[in-house]
């Protein structure tokens, strides 16, 4: 914390100066800063506090002047503050402090996967949506009868790649299908892959020689329109190979910005994965993203969600699917600093 508050007061300092705000770029990423850092600060300040009250309340009940269960309460209190800040240091790395992109493809499975993939898509969306991050949608393929097929969203606010990380991988459902006239079991997968969503203080150099553009017809989210012109977009990066679409906006020019900030991302990403893995092979072992593996099941009629990873597991599966996702995603983060 000394260090903090060290570079806290320096960065503070250059704010002073007539000529910081010309500079933009630099100017958004030192307010980041103070503002990332000083809400540690608080954090670990309301850690502090609340065990210092419980070495009062100690004191209080050796003179009788407070109760035992005061002092349990005092008690699991500052465990609480304790835990969650724990929780929160594992989120160490730049890039966890940035939003994300949020892609999520059904499997093979018709119907039934795409049903499950709309329904892990309204899962993200209600959890964003309870820690007030805000949720844009880039690009909806709806599904043949219901549901969809692939849908990609932006996610924005302090923390959230960090938090999210770990969701990368192959969800299983398992349920008897409302689809199936015989009432059967059925099991579907859907993938999801989440990249760190680039903001101005990160600088992921595209050379526009390596780009090809195309332009097709939107259609909203369920269907509801259809463009009459040709506003959403579809960006080639040739060097890798990654492909991005966006049909967020009617504006093209819109779609295009959006589009550049989301390839922006996927290449961010890939050039973390290198470092990751050229830094600790071992543990980059233990935590890259793996496409193909599957990470949770999802099996609602013993009403049971587990990690495979982490082996934490609930009943509450309805609370889970309406976005009560944070024991998961802190058990997973723990198990990887651990």
């Amino acid at each position: 914390m000394d260090e903090k508050l060290i570079r806290i007061e320096e960065k503070e300092q250059l704010t002073l100066d007539p000529e910081f705000y010309k500079d933009v770029k630099q100017a958004a990423g030192v307010m980041k800063f103070i503002k990332l850092n000083k809400k540690w600060v608080a954090d670990f300040m309301l850690v502090e506090t609340a065990v210092e009250d419980v070495d009062v309340m100690v004191e209080f009940l050796k003179e009788g002047e407070v109760t035992e269960k005061e002092v349990d309460d005092a008690y699991a209190k500052a465990e609480q503050a304790y835990e969650e800040l724990a929780f929160k240091s594992t989120l160490n790395r730049p890039e966890d402090e940035l939003g994300v992109i949020l892609e999520i493809n059904a499997g093979a499975g018709g119907t039934e996967s795409n049903d499950w993939a709309e329904m892990l898509y309204r899962m993200y969306v209600r959890w964003a949506e309870k820690e007030g991050h805000k949720v844009s949608l880039l690009n909806f393929q709806k599904g043949d009868t219901v549901g969809i097929k692939s849908v990609e969203l932006s996610i924005e606010g302090d923390y959230v790649y960090g938090v999210l990380k770990g969701e990368n991988g192959v969800h299983r459902l398992v349920r008897v299908s409302p689809f199936n006239a015989q009432g059967k079991r059925m099991t579907s997968f859907a993938s999801v892959f989440v990249h760190p969503l680039v903001d101005d203080t990160i600088e992921v150099k595209i050379n526009p020689a390596d780009l090809s553009w195309d332009t097709f017809r939107a259609s909203g989210a369920g269907g509801q329109h259809v463009n009459k012109t040709e506003s959403a977009v579809r960006v080639t990066h040739a060097p890798t190979g990654v492909v991005v679409e966006c049909q967020e906006e009617r504006s093209q020019h819109m779609n295009r910005e959006k589009a550049l900030v989301a390839l922006k991302s996927r290449l961010y990403e890939i050039e973390l994965e290198k470092q990751r893995a050229e830094r600790d092979e071992i543990e980059s072992g233990k935590t890259k993203n793996e496409w193909g593996s599957q990470i949770r099941s999802y099996v609602l009629d013993d009403r049971r969600v587990k990690d495979h990873r982490t082996n934490y597991q609930t009943s509450q599966t309805e609370a889970v699917l309406d976005g009560d996702i944070d024991e998961f995603l802190k058990s997973y983060l723990m198990w990887v600093k651990n």
